[in-house]
């Protein structure tokens, strides 16, 4: 089943601004976070400078508001790599709710990177990070069908084939005849979710998921 659906409703379901969920997603690990506190230690010493450079005398009333938004780096971050991924997804013009079923499901051991490094001997070792994914092929009775590749997880045990799916499909398309992007995928009778990055607001995505069964 493919229904379109408006312009303000799909901008309901992705926010521009990030949501909780968005920015736990962008706040990274530890190491992230270390990394901007040290962007942000930087940036008030050098925010502190370039005002004393420009306006030596004036600089006391002058520096505490640029300087508290540069030390505040660490904490805003997230929220405009969140919004940057949110406006990837609003800027297509048409977009409609999608419901399938699972097709196919296999699990792969993806390369995403490589580190080098010494060791004890002071040989240079290339470590590579690994990471397992599950790929989900979703389609419907209209002969479409994509896949979908997410981290795996312990919650998507109860994934199996014939299972009911929605997502939210984006296209250039008046008609929807092709899509550029997808959304989460939502498996409803698990009431889970899949996602690489959580672009829907979930709870207005079930709403409007309950809405068009009453209607339909």
């Amino acid at each position: 089943m493919l229904v379109p659906i408006t312009r303000s409703k799909f901008e309901e379901l992705v926010p521009i601004l990030a949501m909780g969920v968005q920015y736990k997603y962008c706040w990274g690990k530890w190491s992230d976070f270390l990394r901007r506190m040290i962007i942000s230690i930087a940036a008030v010493s050098l925010t502190y400078a370039f005002l004393r450079f420009l306006s030596p005398d004036d600089v006391e009333w002058q520096a505490p508001v640029p300087m508290v938004i540069a030390g505040l780096y660490w904490w805003w971050e997230p929220i405009v790599l969140a919004s940057r991924r949110n406006w990837q997804f609003r800027q297509f013009p048409y977009s409609g709710f999608w419901r399938g079923e699972v097709l196919d499901l296999y699990v792969t051991d993806d390369l995403i990177g490589e580190r080098e490094t010494v060791d004890k001997k002071g040989n240079l070792v290339i470590i590579e990070d690994i990471e397992t994914r599950l790929h989900l092929e979703v389609g419907d009775e209209t002969g479409f069908s994509t896949e979908v590749s997410v981290p795996l997880k312990k919650a998507y045990k109860g994934i199996s084939r014939g299972q009911i799916v929605e997502m939210v499909v984006m296209s250039y398309r008046p008609d929807l005849s092709s899509f550029a992007k997808v959304s989460d995928v939502y498996i409803p009778d698990l009431n889970l979710w899949l996602s690489d990055y959580p672009c829907l607001r979930r709870d207005a995505f079930i709403a409007t998921s309950q809405r068009l069964d009453e209607d339909y």
